[in-house]
């Protein structure tokens, strides 16, 4: 039955043309009721099914029990959560191939003398995806959580939780995470320590369109060393700066020397939330250490509260791994790291190359990387946020005789400038591309299209194409349709 049920699954998600996208959350409907009933009919039956029951819910949800949000709140979140492991990973391998398959079709479209989609059938793109590498940690995996505040379906106004949007569309929950396979113990001890300062608390959260209070957001952060930082985001509205102060302070004591102890936090933060057209303000240490660390592949690295890092260490640790074999780095090897966060993908990389080049680090990240580059011995390592190009052609003219330059690309969910885009391609001297992406469709497929297009003589692409030699999917986000793709190109 299981595995019937999960054929009937994976063809539901996958009877679409188009691909699914990994960070979408499911469609109205989300046909997981049927996964008891599919083998009675076939899925289009099934999915009428639901839509039926979907209208029936519209009408009914303000009279379900907490139960019956906690679980429309999983299968929001977490899509996979009611899969076994072993077919969450099948489900999200189907994803890829579709991705892929969309990225051929388009490159095909963009140049038939391409030679990545005139390759013989054997060498089509599906067919460099080897199979997924599990995280080693399955539940509980994340480092850091955002929690909003706002009301409860139970009524209770100052609920912190995840927002969850009813069927109808009328109204706006917030429902408590505990019972939510990825999220740590530690993260939902804390939000229900906030959650019981602000029961005591005059001021009503942010959301509420009557009392426009100031609390926003929640956002706690923790590492295998132990350490736990949690981040209070809040708009002041009309709160007067004296006010403030008091709601600081009362914040604080409640963490340190009130019923909040208990969470035994290393650093407690505020962030004023600002509207738009004003300067963002910076985070506010109330109480504890400044910074977070964590260990990993034998570094120890330095995470600013505002700082991005993998959300989960253990499957980091293997995804950059993969990345240095992928890439066969070794001691001739010089990379040039367009990656974000705090430079720890290079970093981890630095004791097996020659010389690294960090290209896009800025603020809070490149101080921490600049930390750990420090505390660690690290001295092949330089951080260049200045123009690409530029250091291109210096590292041409200094390139040893047996040096070898690669490209490593790990860029936010905005994708790489095309600037970028054409300062590699353009280099002649990168033969070797290692682009990691958690996103593989929208900007990032439009990156990998423009490195992989044929020349424009009159336009901005002049080097040849690369060519994608091999995908390795590491799962870095159990129980969602999210993971890290790590793709080998060259030239």
């Amino acid at each position: 039955m299981a595995n019937r049920r999960s054929f009937l699954f994976r063809m539901a998600l996958f009877s679409k043309v188009r691909p699914l996208p990994w960070g979408i959350s499911q469609p109205k409907g989300w046909p997981w009721a049927f996964l008891g009933t599919a083998c009675e009919g076939n899925v289009k039956d099934v999915m009428t099914e639901g839509k039926q029951r979907e209208k029936t819910n519209w009408k009914e949800e303000s009279n379900q029990n907490l139960g019956f949000w906690r679980e429309r709140l999983a299968d929001q979140m977490l899509p996979l959560w009611r899969l076994n492991y072993e077919e969450q990973l099948k489900v999200k391998f189907e994803s890829l191939k579709k991705n892929l398959e969309t990225l051929e079709s388009r490159l095909r479209k963009i140049g038939p003398n391409n030679p990545q989609p005139t390759a013989a059938k054997s060498e089509r793109l599906c067919s460099l995806l080897h199979h997924f590498i599990p995280s080693p940690v399955v539940d509980g995996y994340r480092n850091k959580s955002s929690f909003a505040i706002n009301q409860g379906p139970d009524g209770n106004p100052k609920t912190v939780g995840y927002y969850l949007k009813s069927w109808g569309g009328s109204n706006i929950f917030c429902v408590h995470p505990s019972h939510l396979k990825d999220i740590p113990e530690k993260h939902n001890q804390v939000a229900q320590c906030f959650e019981a300062f602000l029961q005591q608390s005059p001021l009503g959260p942010y959301g509420d369109s009557r009392k426009g209070g100031p609390w926003h957001e929640l956002i706690v952060r923790t590492t295998f060393l132990g350490h736990t930082m949690a981040i209070i985001i809040f708009n002041p509205q009309e709160l007067s700066q004296e006010e403030l102060c008091v709601q600081k302070e009362e914040i604080k004591q409640f963490f340190f020397t009130g019923p909040g102890a208990v969470c035994d936090l290393t650093s407690l933060y505020v962030k004023e939330r600002t509207p738009r057209h004003q300067q963002l303000t910076p985070f506010q240490l109330l109480a504890g250490e400044p910074y977070l660390f964590e260990e990993i592949l034998g570094l120890k690295l330095r995470i600013s509260p505002g700082a991005f890092f993998q959300l989960n260490t253990s499957a980091a640790e293997v995804l950059y791994r993969i990345v240095g074999e992928l890439g066969r780095v070794d001691f001739n090897t010089v990379i040039l790291d367009f990656s974000h966060g705090t430079g720890a993908t290079g970093l981890s990389l630095a004791r097996q190359t020659s010389k690294i080049f960090s290209m896009g680090l800025v603020g809070q990240a490149l101080e921490d990387a600049k930390w750990t580059a420090a505390f660690n011995g690290i001295t092949n390592w330089e951080s260049h946020p200045s123009d690409v190009k530029k250091i291109m052609s210096q590292l041409l003219e200094s390139q040893e005789d047996g040096q070898s330059l690669m490209a490593l690309v790990d860029p936010s969910q905005c994708g790489l400038s095309n600037r970028v885009v054409h300062d590699i391609r353009n280099c002649k001297a990168i033969q070797t591309l290692i682009f990691v992406s958690c996103r593989p469709y929208g900007k990032s497929i439009e990156n990998i299209i423009e490195l992989c297009r044929p020349p424009d003589p009159d336009g901005n692409l002049l080097g040849e194409p690369f060519v994608l030699r091999k995908a390795v999917p590491v799962d870095m986000f159990p129980h969602s349709l999210q993971g890290e793709l790590v793709m080998l190109f060259t030239r």
